[in-house]
């Protein structure tokens, strides 16, 4: 069965949302550097951390920050090409890319970006 104009037009402002969401400030490593400054003794001058397991947790975070901000910017890009479709061909929206079966709305309201039908699939 094909979307409603109600169930697209609620599809869209659910793109709109998650496109904001994405462009939004980062609340995972949001302001890391303030934070490390509170806690450094008064008269330190150097920011070298003096234990090697501190360079391994500021690799690390920053790696994970690398891996986010590349899921966030993939996501974007999907939310992106969901928009364009949704307003340049809103017949085709909501279809599986491969199949050309209908996405249920229910799956679509939870990832409007979805292409496929199937759990898990972007």
């Amino acid at each position: 069965m094909p979307l409603t104009k109600d169930q697209l037009a609620h599809l869209e402002r659910r793109l709109h949302e998650e496109r904001e969401l994405l462009l939004g400030p980062s609340p995972e490593f949001a302001d890391t550097d303030s934070e490390l400054e509170a806690d450094e003794p008064a008269g330190d001058l150097s920011k070298m951390p003096l234990h090697p397991a501190d360079l391994g947790t500021a690799t690390q975070n920053q790696e994970l920050e690398a891996t986010l901000a590349t899921r966030r910017s993939s996501n974007l890009a999907e939310i992106d090409a969901a928009l364009e479709r949704i307003t340049s061909a809103p017949e085709t929206y909501g279809h599986d890319e491969q199949t050309g079966e209908a996405i249920p709305f229910e799956r679509l309201d939870v990832i409007p970006w979805a292409r496929a039908n199937v759990a898990g699939a972007p």
